[in-house]
């Protein structure tokens, strides 16, 4: 997607998931190595119905349209990449997105919760798989090993709307679809890559199956994409965010990375997700960290 990609570089070899989401999401400005603004907080829970057309909570960019299905990411040529981004921060939360994947050889549906330092959350839908989804997590842009990421069923993805959940806090993140649990991931299992810090909502589409990019990215992808099938489009009918934590912007204390040094201001950060731990309390320890892979419901390489 052109406003938040990193092209992949690494040829992926058969036995390697090579993310196209790693390679999506950037950042403008990273606090751990400079003087960065402020993020905006939501400090509150919203609903997003895009059957009534866009919000001004988002930018867009590649012209995604808005439909009697809500917002429509359709790529119908190479460098199609409609994507929508919240102005708002979470620092800590609750996503639920009912979402419409899309089809086709090579093209990618994304839903992404992603920090100014590249901590990072991701549902990925395949339009070569209307069978599955994939889950994936990166902390701070590591990106040296691809064994984050699982699959999980989720059939019929193309053919009606489902709801996809992130719940996150400091002791666990949990994948829903359909109010099920598919996934959860500890931060012991993260291989001190737990995602920590705020977060944005990037929703897009795009085509990894694009015959100018990296054959990794092709083959990720399941592509080549083949445009005279299209076009292809994702919709999205609505999100609902939480934010756990309150107040009007986050602001990084220090440059560890961790959520025990963000600072709400005229707030506080929860950790929990439930009742009143903020920054102004003594805070719970960090979350244990280890080298031990990911929970998952899949046992397929990902990254």
């Amino acid at each position: 997607m052109a406003s938040f990609v990193r092209l992949v570089l690494a040829l992926a070899a058969p036995s390697i998931f090579l993310s196209a989401v790693s390679a999506q999401t950037f950042t403008n400005c990273n606090p751990l190595s400079q003087s960065c603004p402020p993020d905006p907080a939501l400090g509150r829970s919203a609903s997003f119905d895009f059957t009534k057309g866009a919000s001004d909570m988002f930018t867009t960019q590649g012209a995604p349209s808005y439909v009697s299905d809500g917002a429509q990411f359709t790529v119908a040529k190479s460098g199609d990449s409609p994507q929508i981004i919240s102005k708002f921060y979470l620092m800590f939360g609750r996503v639920e997105l009912t979402l419409k994947a899309a089809p086709g050889a090579g093209i990618v549906s994304s839903a992404v919760l992603q920090s100014d330092d590249l901590d990072e959350i991701d549902w990925e839908w395949l339009g070569a798989d209307n069978g599955q989804v994939q889950t994936n997590y990166f902390g701070k842009g590591q990106t040296g090993s691809y064994d984050r990421g699982a699959f999980h069923a989720a059939p019929g993805n193309q053919n009606g709307f489902h709801t996809y959940t992130i719940d996150w806090t400091a002791s666990q993140i949990t994948w829903q679809i359909d109010g099920a649990t598919v996934r959860t991931l500890l931060p012991a299992a993260s291989n001190n890559q737990y995602p920590q810090t705020p977060m944005q909502i990037k929703i897009g589409a795009w085509s990894g199956g694009d015959p100018s990019n990296a054959p990794g990215t092709i083959q990720w992808a399941r592509g080549p994409t083949n445009y005279a099938n299209g076009p292809f489009s994702m919709f999205v009918k609505s999100i609902t965010a939480t934010d756990y934590s309150t107040g009007t912007q986050y602001k990084y204390g220090d440059n560890s990375g961790s959520w025990q040094s963000i600072v709400a201001v005229g707030g506080s950060v929860n950790p929990s997700g439930s009742g009143s731990s903020g920054q102004n309390q003594q805070p719970p320890p960090p979350p244990p960290q280890s080298s031990a892979k990911p929970a998952a419901t899949s046992s397929a390489p990902a990254p």
